[in-house]
């Protein structure tokens, strides 16, 4: 299952977030994978695709950057996968 991980950075953490992941990488736990992310230009908001089959990770790795992160997390499905769905109804 794919999610967007929008995470908002808390105000002025940026420099500490983008430390913590050069010296620690991402944290993700095994069965988490991330595909791809954006960061808006004023550093506050990163979107994040990712995969999972087990919901449950998120907590895992949510709980190492909470400190310096708020997050959404928000299942999404692909362009293709969503014209297939609603073909049906059309």
């Amino acid at each position: 299952m794919l999610y967007m991980v929008i995470e908002h950075f808390k105000e002025g953490k940026a420099p500490e977030i983008y430390r913590r992941a050069r010296e620690n990488g991402r944290m993700l736990p095994d069965g988490l994978e991330y595909i791809s992310s954006w960061v808006d230009l004023d550093f506050k908001i990163c979107y994040q695709l990712m995969q999972t089959d087990d919901l449950s990770l998120f907590t895992v790795w949510t709980k190492a950057w909470r400190d310096l992160v708020e997050f959404e997390i928000v299942p999404v499905r692909t362009s293709a996968e969503a014209a297939y769905t609603i073909a049906p109804q059309l």
